[in-house]
């Protein structure tokens, strides 16, 4: 990836995330054989649209840790789509892999992250409504 790549149309915020994003797929893809740990970063709030992580109720590290633990492929497809916005059609190309399978692993990445926050004692249904 390339500054003259950027044909100066959009934003270009938007235009250097995709091409950092890219560019750890790419590293991530290389250097599967490897199989190293595979980081991301520490969001206190994220808002999916289907399940809501509320800063009063998930501590940073909490929500770090539970993230950390999903596999791989739930966390990347995860992370594309709750947290950067991407639609599973561009994970899939991104990926390389189908539709489907974005969509099933971050509904399984979901299912993942409930059980655990279950287990820790913190889902949102367990609190009352007004505080």
């Amino acid at each position: 990836f390339n500054i003259k790549d950027y044909s100066g149309t959009g934003s270009f915020i938007g235009w250097l995330r995709k091409v950092a994003v890219n560019t750890a797929i790419t590293h991530y893809h290389k250097n599967l054989k490897y199989r190293y740990h595979v980081e991301i970063e520490d969001y206190v709030s994220v808002e999916t649209g289907v399940m809501s992580f509320e800063e009063d109720y998930y501590t940073s590290d909490e929500l770090y840790k539970v993230l950390n633990e999903l596999p791989t492929g739930y966390r990347m497809v995860f992370n594309l789509y709750a947290i950067e916005g991407y639609k599973h059609k561009e994970i899939a190309e991104i990926l390389g892999i189908d539709t489907n399978t974005s969509k099933s692993q971050y509904s399984r990445a979901k299912a993942v992250i409930r059980d655990k926050l279950e287990k820790l004692g913190k889902l949102k249904s367990n609190y009352p409504e007004n505080g």
